[in-house]
């Protein structure tokens, strides 16, 4: 039979026992923790900007796409993105995603000979966004 003594050795050798986690157990857990979500973190943040400038490749693709249609209508460049919305190219302005605004910058179309008008129209569209892509290029060069 178990006396009183037996049972109070047999609790103070399970108290010593291996009953919880030792501070440098618990240490490894955090830095893999704080390993995998740093990992995750950076992997977020690329999916954003990946995403946005799926977005402006869009954009722009668009853009240019309704300034050649429109010259091939009226065999003449708009004046403004605007002129296209009010001709029905598109709904309104697309947003740079990269800056959040409608800042876009427009290239004037070369003039052409024997033209005595000093207006030429848009040409092209291009982001004002500073910085680079994810690809290393910079997004003023799209």
């Amino acid at each position: 039979m178990n006396t009183l003594s037996e049972l109070q050795r047999s609790a103070r050798a399970r108290a010593q026992g291996d009953g919880g986690w030792t501070l440098i157990e618990m240490l490894v857990v955090l830095a893999l923790i704080l390993v995998l979500a740093s990992v995750a973190m950076t992997q977020y943040r690329n999916s954003i900007t990946s995403a946005k400038e799926a977005v402006l490749r869009t954009n722009l693709f668009l853009m240019r796409d309704a300034i050649d249609q429109y010259y091939a209508d009226k065999a003449t460049y708009p004046e403004s993105l605007d002129v296209l919305v009010s001709e029905q190219y598109f709904r309104a302005v697309p947003e740079d995603p990269i800056t959040n605004a409608v800042d876009w910058q427009t290239v004037p179309a070369p003039a052409e000979p024997g033209s005595l008008s000093s207006s030429t129209g848009i040409y092209d569209v291009k982001s004002s966004a500073p910085g680079v892509s994810l690809d290393g290029s910079a997004y003023s060069e799209w």
